[in-house]
């Protein structure tokens, strides 16, 4: 593909113009090989950037590294992704989907601008889950990126949430986050796999599936009130394991030995058994050798 075969489209030029506007330096426009859809490359004033307020948080670690890798190679070689979101009164005019890390480091390093390759759709940056190549790196950080983004977009668009099933990567996700936000130390790879078994995209608005969401997060936070008292009373037994909470959620799982041809069960459903099979869990039949076969993922918070 030629990837500069004609002259750019009206809205493409409007956004060289505001570029160059808002101080920064247009390097090249073109098209992007894959889709053919047009770009802009510029250097763009750092004090004019930011990260899309729903993403994860800083890892210090990561920032740090970049700040060594790029000290040492001597050069900015990996461009971020950016929007141009004119926010009334507020200084920045881009938000980054991907480069929150890199721009945190050359902030530090003392650049003064920074190379991004500039997206004329705004709505690209609601697709921070298909654009971020620096992606959440464990469960906990994922689900908050995405109720975040959640709350961001039932504002601005009444459309349904299967629409951004790209975006939202998987509806357990959604139910995750909002657990998170309430409990900071939830252990949400305990409940997962279940999750991921019985949740699907809602066909409804953004806000009344928002409110749905949040029914569905109370349900999983009383069942995990059950767990917890059930994993207390084999702590109180003598037994200890990184995996207690996996191994209860585990023992009281219906879809654990559910034949694969049965009919797929609800959410509501696979919860209330849950919660029934969590109040008749017998602590006093569980022994070592028990926990020793079962394995899992750890109840430290991710």
């Amino acid at each position: 593909m030629d990837l500069q075969s004609t002259a750019p489209p009206s809205e493409v030029a409007a956004l060289h113009h505001a570029v160059v506007d808002d101080g920064g330096k247009v390097l090249a426009v073109y098209r992007e090989p894959y889709g053919g859809r047009w770009l802009v490359m510029a250097a763009l004033p750092i004090d004019l950037v930011e990260p899309t307020p729903y993403q994860r948080n800083l890892s210090d670690t990561h920032v740090r590294k970049l700040e060594a890798v790029i000290g040492k190679v001597g050069r900015f070689l990996d461009p971020i992704i950016a929007v141009r979101m004119a926010i009334i009164d507020h200084d920045a005019k881009y938000w980054t989907p991907n480069g929150n890390h890199r721009l945190s480091a050359m902030r530090t390093l003392g650049a003064k601008s920074i190379v991004a390759i500039v997206v004329p759709e705004p709505s690209a940056a609601y697709q921070i889950l298909a654009l971020n190549t620096e992606k959440a790196h464990n469960l906990r950080e994922k689900s908050l990126e995405v109720i975040r983004m959640y709350r961001e977009l039932a504002q601005l668009d009444g459309a349904p949430e299967d629409t951004y099933a790209l975006e939202f990567e998987e509806p357990a996700l959604i139910t995750l986050g909002l657990c998170y936000e309430a409990r900071p130390r939830f252990s949400g790879g305990a409940y997962h796999p279940v999750l991921k078994r019985v949740e699907a995209f809602l066909k409804k608005p953004l806000q009344a599936a928002l409110n749905i969401r949040q029914q569905q997060a109370n349900t999983l936070l009383e069942l995990d009130d059950l767990i917890v008292k059930q994993v207390e009373a084999l702590k109180a037994k003598g037994l200890t394991s990184p995996y207690l909470k996996s191994f209860v959620v585990a023992r009281v799982n219906p879809l654990r030995f559910r034949p694969k041809d049965a009919l797929p069960l609800s959410f509501t459903d696979a919860m209330g058994r849950m919660a029934q099979a969590a109040q008749k869990f017998n602590p006093d039949k569980i022994k070592v050798d028990d926990l020793a076969k079962s394995g899992g993922v750890s109840d430290e918070p991710e």
